[in-house]
């Protein structure tokens, strides 16, 4: 690492931004994982514009790319639409 001050700088905004980021990644991920669990449609289906809005919110703040963002929505959506 260099000695200048604004590398220092950009080292701590970094390392900050990447604890952000990891923790709304992984929210999200639990987000799915519990939606993903649940076998009542009609829970589902009201549980279902929380978890896209995290999803969005992670693709417009570059956290995950906006084509992953497309193919998480469109998982979610197929499973809940399969449920019985």
């Amino acid at each position: 690492m260099a000695n200048h001050k604004a590398t220092k700088k950009d080292v701590r905004q970094s390392a900050k931004r990447n604890e952000r980021n990891r923790y709304y990644g992984k929210t999200t991920r639990n987000a799915i994982r519990a939606l993903l669990a649940l076998s009542s449609k009609t829970e589902a289906t009201a549980q279902l514009p929380k978890v896209v809005s995290l999803i969005d919110r992670l693709a417009k703040k570059n956290v995950i790319h906006k084509n992953k963002a497309a193919n998480l929505k469109s998982g979610v959506a197929n499973h809940v639409n399969a449920l019985a």
